[in-house]
Order: structure tokens, then sequence, then C-alpha cells
């Protein structure tokens, strides 16, 4: 398990057109990792949509989000689009980084063996080192965002 003070697993997954994005590309700023379970499932459109709200902050903090789901790279643009998120979201579909940074949930919506994303927050900083992890007890669970916010413009 990835835990604070490691650094932080690379990982190259498609964006919304389908381009690689590696976390090798952010070197140099704060990365938020907003794992979320799926699109258009309620407590992720509000989770992604807090970190959207908080996009200025952020950025002036010279720190990034990046949101990672298994959903597929045509599922996350339709998801930025609907809700006009300026940051980008990637795709996991061989479920690889979830596994790496142990953010999988098996079992969303009852449906048996199906694993995907958990509801995890990890703040990165500048040099790749995790400085924070936040793990949801479930995946209806959000987490504080003014904390994250507060914590990746501290760094």
């Amino acid at each position: 398990m990835v835990q604070i003070g490691d650094a932080a697993p690379d990982f190259t997954l498609k964006n919304t057109e389908k381009s690689d994005v590696s976390l090798a590309d952010y070197a140099g700023q704060t990365v938020i990792l907003a794992f979320y379970p799926g699109a258009f499932t309620g407590v992720c459109d509000k989770e992604m949509c807090a970190f959207q709200d908080n996009l200025g902050k952020l950025n002036d903090a010279n720190a990034v989000v990046l949101g990672i789901s298994v959903d597929s790279p045509w599922a996350n643009a339709e998801f930025a689009r609907k809700y006009d998120l300026g940051f980008t979201l990637l795709s996991d579909i061989d479920r690889v980084v979830v596994n790496s940074y142990d953010a999988t949930f098996v079992g969303l919506g009852g449906i048996e063996g199906y694993v995907c994303a958990n509801r995890v927050v990890i703040v990165i900083d500048k040099n790749g080192v995790v400085q924070h992890r936040w793990v949801a007890e479930n995946p209806g669970v959000e987490p504080d965002y003014d904390t994250v916010v507060a914590f990746a413009a501290s760094l």
C-alpha cells in the first residue's frame, strides 16, 4: 500500500481524448489524485464538482487535480462535459493504478466481483512524495474538501 512518505508510483493512463497522461508529466507540481468509483453516480458527481469549485485555489497554489476511475475515456469525456470539469480525468480500465495505490472497491452497487476505484484522495508534493492519504470507509463518504485544498495549498 502507498503510504505517507512513500514515493508516488508513476503511471500512464488515457485521458478523455485517449491520449497518454503520466504522473511524471506533473513533476514539480502538487498533485491531487482523486480516485472515484464511477461517473454519473451521485456522490462522484458531487466530489468532482467540489474539486472543480476549488480549482482556482488549487491552481493558485500550483496544484493540479487528476480524477481517476475505471471508466472508459468516452464515459469520462461525457462526465467532464456535463459538469464542465476543468481538470483531467483518467481511465484506469486495467485497474493497475487503483491496485498500486490500494484504492480498490469490490462490489459497487451490489455487483459481486466488480472492481472499481474506491473514493480515495492522495496528495503528492512537488518532489513526488505522498504527503496525504484519505480513504473512504465506503464509496458513499466524501472527503473534507476544505482540508484537502488547504493541505495541497500548504505544500
